[in-house]
């Protein structure tokens, strides 16, 4: 990997290390606040309720968050969302000590964190470009990843061995205990003041940013691929029911983090992608790769090479979100770069949200494995329909678009010297 960004930028280290431990408590609240919500009524429809009650306000609070992002301090606004994230896992711990936990806490957290965090991320992605030199965009991308996922594979785990051996509010007083140490390092991060005459947050500056993503068949095709490449070809709500063939329970967590193996080998060695200038063209290809991986896993019959299969497309995956970040990161001018931050969230969000949806319906009359293969041909064919629909997406190039962000840049901080 490209360590680059960690020697040169301070602020990219104490934003990283920060990211990196509250993530990983916060990783632990996300595996145990579903199991208490089914340790206290025991139904699973009440489970799955916690990811609906989390939608709305996720992709209400995004452009909320974008709009934000381009007017205040992106510093502060983290800063903020910090704190109030950290409240909330101050809740979940007061709730725990109670004789009888509230359900409604829960529920209530679990929408609160979600508006919370569509608010701060789309601060949090605007600050990358601020603090890193525009051509190490790719490798603080990279480096981002592979923290995220040494979460989802450690943090999980951790939560399982949490809730075995000690009290539940010890679990939730770990969560706390990392938010601490984002504070710290979130207080130390120099200011990002917002771009000169920034947009007052308003519908109208909502309304500009998504004209802006509509002008740019570029970014366009970012948020297409990935949201037809979740929809058709996610798998996990089908991963129990593939468990039960191969093996039972025992290998359902082996499931799961397959793709992120995949995925964290792709980051190990992603050093090349900053010599790669095709970007839209490696996005598509990339997104196949998602699909193929997901067409293997439905047509295998032993656990080793769905396993396979799934680490082979987790790791397209990451390809495929390596590059787009770098298109988003190197070519959207600064002043609007919170608003489309917030794009970005919702269409990354969505199509997986609704592929396990896709999934479990069309496996009613298809079965499992006819709905794994179905979705991952779905996905094949649909990207090469929009590689064909947007073929400037296909051709762009990245050193064009980094030249057109400073060129944005300059002429907007010359027309707000004017003004």
């Amino acid at each position: 990997m490209d360590l680059s960004p960690l020697r040169i930028s301070r602020d990219f280290r104490l934003i990283f290390t920060g990211a990196t431990v509250s993530g990983f408590g916060s990783f632990i609240s996300f595996v145990t606040i579903p199991w208490q919500v089914a340790q206290i009524t025991n139904d699973p429809l009440l489970v799955g309720l916690l990811g609906l009650c989390e939608l709305v306000p996720l992709i209400v609070m995004s452009f909320v968050g974008g709009a934000l992002a381009d007017y205040v301090d992106r510093r502060k606004l983290v800063l903020i969302g910090e704190v109030a994230l950290s409240a909330l896992a101050l809740l979940l711990l007061a709730n725990s000590l109670r004789a009888e936990a509230h359900l409604w806490v829960l529920f209530l957290v679990a929408g609160l964190t979600a508006a919370f965090e569509g608010i701060q991320r789309p601060a949090m992605e605007g600050l990358i470009p601020r603090v890193v030199p525009l051509e190490k965009i790719a490798a603080a991308t990279a480096l981002n990843s592979l923290s995220a996922q040494v979460r989802q594979l450690a943090g999980p785990g951790l939560a399982g061995v949490l809730i075995a051996t000690v009290d539940l509010h010890w679990v939730y007083a770990f969560d706390l205990a990392t938010f601490v140490v984002s504070l710290v390092c979130l207080w130390l991060v120099k200011a990002v003041p917002p771009p000169p005459a920034a947009d007052r947050p308003s519908i109208r500056s909502v309304v500009d940013g998504l004209r802006y993503a509509r002008s740019r068949p570029e970014l366009l095709g970012t948020y297409l691929v990935d949201i037809n490449a979740m929809f058709f070809g996610m798998p996990s709500a089908l991963y129990p029911f593939i468990a039960n063939d191969l093996g039972g329970p025992e290998v359902l967590g082996l499931l799961y983090a397959a793709p992120a193996i995949g995925s964290m080998i792709a980051t190990l060695t992603s050093a090349w992608v900053g010599r790669v200038h095709r970007h839209g063209l490696m996005v598509v290809l990339a997104a196949g790769g998602w699909g193929l991986g997901i067409i293997g896993a439905g047509l295998a019959n032993s656990l080793w090479l769905v396993v396979a299969c799934l680490a082979f497309a987790g790791a397209a995956d990451m390809i495929s979100g390596l590059f787009r970040a770098t298109i988003w990161n190197q070519t959207i001018p600064d002043h609007l770069r919170g608003r489309l931050a917030g794009i970005e969230m919702i269409s990354y969000s969505v199509g997986p949200l609704l592929g396990g949806t896709r999934a479990g319906l069309v496996a009613k009359f298809t079965g499992v494995g006819g709905s794994i293969v179905s979705g991952g041909v779905l996905c094949v064919l649909g990207t090469i329909a929009l590689a064909a629909a947007l073929p400037t997406f296909l051709r762009y190039d990245g050193r064009d678009g980094l030249e057109r962000k400073r060129t944005a840049d300059e002429d907007w901080a010359k027309a707000a010297e004017n003004r």
